[in-house]
């Protein structure tokens, strides 16, 4: 099983991302298990036809006694997805759902039942703290992914979070994979990121073009590869899942 945690600034695109990686390693023939640890709770929107699903701390907060069928949804494109969830606006922690989701799909063995062969964890980076800081610490991702682009704030959240990686990779915890640049368009983006991405001692990954087809499938509630599985931004995402995939044992 592969555990891949993706961090970025909220709003960079990073959902959207994670969302058609899932969609894109489902299509391969991949078990694909998606959980959302961000507040907003709308990570896996573009697997369920732009409708949110209930979060774990909804649920637990309407009834304690709960199955795994009452967090988990299926996608039409295959994809087991799950939303952490925040607390109720104003009252509590927000990396509270995270744990508190964690902790309840592994009591419910979660993993053993799914058996998923690859977990994605899509985990907001403007703070790396407390329960934002679970999949790299908890022992739950292998390798932590940061998605950017070349805007100052972008890059800002990702050294954070690369720092928060290397300080916990050296106990054993996640390793730093490297950067997924999601383009913006700025003016010498490119060059701005190889040079954050410098500094941090951490590669380049991929580079992902911006493209119509990211909103116009958005707007029908799906991911490119679903919505458009034979554009050139669906290709893009089954080339970076595939890069993300080596090394992980496949059907």
């Amino acid at each position: 099983m592969k555990k891949i945690a993706i961090y970025g600034k909220g709003g960079i695109g990073k959902s959207t991302t994670v969302s058609n990686l899932s969609a894109a390693m489902a299509a391969i023939g991949l078990t694909v298990l998606q959980v959302g640890c961000d507040p907003k709770a709308d990570s896996t929107r573009n697997l369920t036809g732009g409708t949110s699903i209930a979060t774990v701390l909804e649920i637990l907060r309407k009834s304690g006694d709960v199955e795994l069928d009452d967090l988990v949804v299926k996608s039409s494109t295959g994809v087991l997805c799950v939303e952490a969830g925040g607390p109720v606006p104003g009252v509590g922690c927000a990396g509270r759902g995270i744990i508190t989701a964690f902790e309840k799909l592994e009591e419910l063995d979660a993993y053993g039942v799914y058996k998923p062969d690859v977990v994605l964890y899509d985990v907001l980076g403007d703070v790396v703290c407390g329960g934002f800081a679970m999949p790299i610490r908890g022992g739950y991702a292998d390798e932590v992914c940061i998605v950017t682009s070349g805007e100052m704030m972008s890059l800002y959240a990702a050294a954070n979070i690369a720092h928060a990686v290397k300080s916990l990779g050296k106990r054993g915890y996640a390793s730093l994979r490297g950067l997924i640049l999601n383009a913006k368009n700025i003016e010498g983006e490119s060059e701005l990121v190889d040079k954050a991405a410098a500094e941090l001692a951490a590669p380049v990954i991929y580079r992902l073009p911006r493209d119509p087809f990211v909103q116009q499938a958005e707007a029908q509630g799906k991911t490119v590869v679903e919505a458009f599985p034979a554009s050139a931004m669906a290709a893009h995402y089954l080339a970076l899942a595939r890069l993300l995939l080596k090394g992980a044992k496949t059907p």
